[in-house]
């Protein structure tokens, strides 16, 4: 199935002040455009963080090679594809997770009571792969289908930069469809999602313009495609979460829990109360790199 990128047509984004506005068209597509979100300010200082990330000065990062002195700072990050939880070694990463601008519209669209589990770091240079259509859900299984992606664009994300593309509306049955292997080199996981009733035709891209974010449903079906630029990146930071009243059965085995029980607890709460408080939070996941051709979620 491939997409191609003939007359784009990016969707409009949300006036978040308007009633109800966010929460329609987030129930009817699956998504909605946050426009603007980052100051300049902000965003030249997580590009700044970013490299200090790759060089290894906040922290180790599992599976990433040690940079040289005399490597710049461009030759350094473009040897990243996507650096996972990085808002375990940096502040301002953890800071962007909590920040009320994209909170705000979480609690409209999740609840009151918000959790995060997870973040993830994409520089994506020219040549470097996208992924296939998928499901977040199928990768970060929730209890009560609240999974919400934060892709929030440090760098104007274009088609021709590789971009995010959507199904509008995908999501509303609720349905994880199926998965397959592929051997496509334009994408970095060896698994695609098939056997869903839309077209190539049905694809819109989501061209943001850095600071801006793009809020979606885990169930949303999604891809990319490379960065067929000439030069420069297609950085992103991309965020998840979920209703703090939900369970999260991630990581297996549970020792002594059945599947109902289990909770995954490398979490973070950014709006509102924890009614599992009680149970602590641990420190289940480390910094580290995704391996080629390792897949995953919004690439």
């Amino acid at each position: 199935m491939t997409v191609t990128p003939a007359a784009p047509v990016t969707p409009p984004a949300v006036d978040v002040s308007a009633p109800g506005i966010l929460e329609d068209r987030y129930d009817q597509d699956g998504f909605v455009i946050l426009r603007d979100v980052l100051s300049r300010a902000k965003l030249d200082a997580l590009l700044a963080e970013t490299a200090r990330i790759c060089r290894g000065e906040l922290g180790e990062i599992d599976g990433a090679v040690a940079s040289a002195p005399d490597e710049t700072d461009d030759e350094v990050i473009r040897r990243f594809l996507c650096i996972h939880y990085p808002h375990k070694l940096s502040s301002l990463m953890l800071d962007t997770m909590r920040h009320p601008a994209i909170v705000g519209p979480l609690t409209r669209i999740i609840g009151p009571n918000v959790k995060a589990m997870q973040s993830m770091l994409f520089v994506k240079a020219e040549g470097k792969p996208g992924q296939a259509w998928h499901q977040d859900e199928m990768f970060i299984p929730t209890r009560d289908r609240s999974l919400t992606a934060a892709w929030i664009a440090l760098d104007d994300a274009t088609v021709e930069n590789g971009c995010l593309w959507v199904l509008p509306g995908s999501h509303r049955d609720g349905v994880i469809y199926p998965n397959r292997e592929h051997d496509d080199p334009r994408y970095d996981c060896t698994v695609e999602s098939y056997d869903f009733p839309w077209t190539d035709d049905d694809a819109v891209p989501v061209e943001l313009t850095a600071g801006s974010v793009l809020l979606f449903n885990g169930y949303l079906l999604h891809k990319s495609l490379p960065n067929t630029g000439r030069h420069g990146y297609r950085r992103a930071l991309a965020n998840h979460y979920m209703s703090a009243e939900s369970l999260l059965p991630w990581a297996l085995p549970y020792e002594g829990q059945s599947m109902a029980q289990a909770d995954f607890r490398d979490v973070l709460l950014v709006a509102g109360r924890d009614p599992y408080a009680y149970k602590g939070v641990e420190q289940l996941r480390r910094p580290r790199i995704r391996p080629d051709r390792d897949g995953g979620c919004d690439r």
